[in-house]
């Protein structure tokens, strides 16, 4: 991918830009709102990138959130990025593109009134406050139905009798949101769709047997049958609607920015995770480790039991696929990074994060295959898969363990991948098979480190690719230039797989780490003590 381009390859890019042949692909996560444009005849070529960060609030009634303004403000201020990119490198400024795709943290809950005003603050997907709604569907259902997913939302507010309810005319997710202001058209990808509810493997759509099972259950609750309430589900490859000209307007309050472009179906970070590293054909996988860490496994066949650690949703296309996800990821890594960061400066040889995480991962090369009995939990929220309602980092150790630096950031690299691990030990035991597990995120950028420990805790080949650190809004931008290959290739349409294949990672650059026999035994070992210690965790939530 380029940086600085140079001579005939900078005038192409800035007449691609100039005249809109380019695929812009902004994607909010939870820390960071990142906005990639790309070559839309060859989205391997990232031509600019911008950036704004971000934090979710943990209000007065003990719920996580973002703000709309401050969904409006970060998205303006990304773009703005990025335009300050282009112009920096091309001496251009954007005024269309060929295309455009948003994605966004899954799940949660937004909802409007018939008017379009949001009713309650957005209830976003680290909320764990949904735990009878999630069991009365699951069982209801006979599929695990988790508690971040919208659908367990929307049924907790109706089991609360929460005020605002008979006002609902419209749910959706922050992707579908986002979308829906910039297009006026309330659409949402399939696979973020089904993190709403859940998905008929072979409509694509919402199942229509559960749609009429939940309009069962909760009767003249709702102000209208589930489905009218619902975003429409699309397909990757489906066209979405074009940029409005209000929509250009939010996004670019400049006035450069012109009204037209065509969108793609906005999409979840696991959709555009899956895009990312090329994991949308049966036995692929994928890990995305940011705020929260979670696995995608595209299925072969269904699953013979229902499971609380795995949902079950899709890829962007449609297709099955089995999602470990775990609320907390790297955040607390992060966290001890800044920590010993601070130590640096305080001693007088300050050095930039950058540097802080290469000596930290490079300690944790060092420490002993088991972490030398250091336990590290990074539950700053609730994690169902562990059954914790609610959070409380902790370093546990006992009096025979061995406290050392490289022991300690081997435990806290071990405990990104702990909760991740119970789950996929589930799917393990289902028989599912994998070709192959890509990883992306910003932890799997200092080379050869979060890798290997990831391929020791899954016991299975990791592979890296150039798009690691990109990650999702990379995705979302391949998303929209899949649009024009979807509708004609040579005449014919051609499915997202082969696409991708094709025309995005056939000379994509890979580095595979296979499992080292002392890594994968030593995790096992520290994985067994973490399981064991998920009392204390508990006893610590209660007690603190």
């Amino acid at each position: 991918m380029s940086t600085e381009p140079q001579g005939p390859e900078a005038d192409a890019a800035r007449a691609a830009i100039l005249e809109g042949r380019t695929s812009l692909g902004i994607e909010l996560g939870s820390t960071r709102i990142k906005a990639c444009l790309v070559d839309a005849d060859d989205p391997t070529h990232v031509l600019a990138v911008g950036s704004h960060e971000w934090e979710n609030e943990f209000t007065a009634d003990r719920r996580w959130s973002y703000s709309l303004d401050a969904v409006w403000s970060g998205l303006q201020a990304s773009y703005a990025d990025l335009v300050a990119d282009v112009r920096r490198r091309y001496d251009a400024t954007p005024e269309t593109f060929g295309a455009i795709g948003v994605s966004a943290m899954m799940h949660g809950y937004l909802a409007f009134d018939a008017q379009g005003e949001l009713l309650v603050p957005f209830r976003t997907w680290r909320n764990t406050s949904t735990g009878a709604a999630s069991a009365e569907l699951s069982e209801r259902f006979g599929v695990n139905i988790p508690l971040r997913w919208s659908i367990a939302h929307l049924h907790q507010a109706v089991l609360d009798a929460e005020t605002h309810v008979p006002d609902i005319r419209f749910v959706t997710t922050l992707a579908g949101y986002v979308h829906w202001k910039l297009t006026d058209r309330k659409v949402l990808g399939v696979g973020d769709a089904s993190g709403m509810f859940p998905i008929d493997a072979a409509t694509h759509d919402y199942d229509a047997a559960l749609v009429a099972a939940y309009d069962a259950l909760v009767g003249d609750r709702l102000p209208k049958p589930l489905v009218e309430l619902l975003p429409q589900s699309l397909e990757a490859g489906v066209p979405a609607g074009v940029l409005t000209a209000g929509g250009a307007a939010l996004l670019d309050p400049t006035g450069r920015l012109k009204p037209g472009a065509l969108l793609c179906p906005p999409e979840g970070d696991a959709g555009t995770g899956m895009v990312a590293t090329n994991s949308v054909a049966p036995r692929t996988g994928n890990v995305s480790a940011g705020t929260s860490i979670f696995a995608m496994v595209v299925l072969e066949r269904p699953l013979e039991h229902a499971h609380h650690e795995l949902d079950l949703v899709t890829t962007p296309a449609g297709d099955p696929v089995a999602m470990v996800h775990c609320n907390n990821g790297a955040s607390e890594l992060a966290a001890w990074a800044g920590v010993f960061g601070q130590f640096a400066a305080a001693s007088g040889t300050p050095i930039d994060s950058d540097a802080v995480f290469e000596a930290l991962f490079a300690a944790a090369l060092e420490g002993e295959a088991d972490a030398g009995g250091l336990l590290a939990y990074n539950h700053l929220a609730g994690e169902p898969i562990a059954g914790l309602d609610e959070g409380r980092p902790l370093v546990v150790r006992t009096p025979d363990s061995r406290l050392t630096l490289p022991n300690f950031m081997r435990a806290q690299l071990y405990g990104v991948f702990g909760t991740l691990a119970l789950g996929m030990r589930v799917l393990d035991g289902e028989g599912v098979e994998l070709d192959r597990m890509f990883a992306h995120g910003g932890m799997f950028r200092t080379a050869g480190v979060a890798q290997r420990f990831l391929a020791g805790a899954l016991d299975a080949p990791v592979a890296v690719g150039e798009t690691a650190s990109e990650g999702g809004a990379w995705g979302i931008a391949v998303l929209a230039s899949y649009l024009s290959a979807a509708s004609a290739h040579d005449g014919h349409a051609i499915d997202l797989g082969t696409y991708l294949n094709d025309r995005v990672f056939a000379d994509a650059g890979v580095t595979t780490a296979d499992p080292e026999p002392t890594d994968v035994a030593g995790f096992a070992a520290y994985l067994d003590r973490y399981r064991a210690g998920l009392a204390a965790e508990a006893a610590a939530v209660e007690a603190l």
